[in-house]
Order: structure tokens, then sequence, then C-alpha cells
């Protein structure tokens, strides 16, 4: 029987299977890298607010704690948001007729809520309690970064499963002693590990990577 293809068919089979798997390759680590990238995850990207509220000059240099604006971070799984007369409290003494303070005034007078745009989230069905980390010795920085160092809020970590499973299969290379936990400008010392394995133990911290963790 004579032979149908030519021989050199065969090489452009082989060549078309193994190009097609190396482009099928090319294609995953493209879509992974712009999965990873700040187009996506947004962070890094500092969003604009109704008022360009400035961490840098309220927590980094009037060293105002987190807990003055963030008053249920310790007691709810949200850190919740300050209400207008928390802000007015200060301003109703200073910067009185600032044009950049037109909206905290107008919200006040007119008791409307500041309508700031949210910049760090978890996605609904995932269930986060800042409280829980508190108690466990995560600081506010390691997943809102440098936050006195931030004129504009920007979001610093991906907030992807991935990273938080990292915290939570070795909760040693994070945690901090709890008086530190709001520190804005804390450096993990050299000892970090030794320190986290002894406040792992201290704090009873417990390495939970079970779905229902957070997927209630």
């Amino acid at each position: 029987m004579a032979q149908i293809f030519h021989r050199s068919t065969n090489t452009i089979a082989r060549v078309s299977i193994y190009g097609a798997v190396f482009l099928l390759a090319i294609a995953g680590y493209v879509a992974d890298a712009v999965n990873r990238s700040s187009y996506i995850t947004e962070v890094n990207n500092a969003r604009p607010q109704p008022v360009p509220f400035s961490h840098k000059h309220h927590v980094g240099e009037l060293g105002i704690d987190c807990r003055y604006c963030h008053t249920s971070v310790e007691v709810s799984s949200s850190a919740g948001m300050p209400p207008t007369q928390t802000c007015m409290a200060c301003h109703s003494q200073i910067w009185l007729g600032s044009p950049t303070l037109a909206p905290v005034r107008a919200s006040y007078s007119e008791d409307q809520s500041i309508a700031w745009t949210r910049v760090n989230a978890v996605p609904d069905f995932v269930y986060f309690n800042h409280s829980i980390h508190i108690a466990k010795g995560v600081g506010c920085t390691t997943c809102h970064g440098p936050v006195g160092d931030m004129n504009i809020t920007w979001r610093a970590q991906s907030l992807y499963m991935r990273w938080c499973l990292d915290c939570h299969n070795a909760p040693e290379k994070y945690l901090r002693p709890r008086a530190e936990v709001f520190n804005a400008f804390y450096e993990p010392p050299k000892n970090q590990l030794a320190l986290g394995r002894a406040l792992v133990k201290q704090y009873k911290v417990q390495k939970l990577t079970n779905c229902t963790t957070c997927h209630r």
C-alpha cells in the first residue's frame, strides 16, 4: 500500500504537539503574572478619596494611635471607620477654614457619612476577624503596610489566599509582642524566628489552615 502522508508529517505533528504544550505553559505563566500584578491586585496603587486623609501626617508625624479612629479593631471583626465627629474633635479647633476639609464640615453639619473609598477588602465569601489577629500579635502594618508613611492610603498586600496561608502556615515569621501591634514603625528583630516561636506558645497561636477557618 502506497504511503499516504509524507514522512515529514510525523515531524510536523511532533512539533505541533510540543509547540501547543509550550504555548499553553506560556499562556498559564502570563495569566498568573497578570493575576499577581498591581493591575489586578491594586497593590501600591493609591486610591483617590473624597478627603485626602494622610496617615503619614496623623500617624507618622502626630503619633495618633490607630485605635483613636479604628475603635472596634480590638473587639470586633471590623476595624471600624471613624465617624465625622471623631474628625471634628480636632478640626473644630484647627484648620477651620481649610477647603480640603470642606467635605468633613459638610458631613458634620448635614449628619451624612463621608463616602470613603475602600482600600483593603476581602471577598464576601471570606471571613476575616481583626480582633483575633490583634490578640495573637499580628501588627497592623503586617497586613496594611507602612501606613505611617502613606500620604494617601494604598493596598500593601494582595490579600490573596496564598498570602494569608503563608502566615497561617508559619506565624512565627510575622508575630510581634502585643505591646507593638499598633506601632506603625515596628521593625522585626534579627531573632524574629526565635521570638515568633516563643510568641506562638505564649499567645497559643494555632496554625489554622482548614477551609472553614475563613470560608464559613
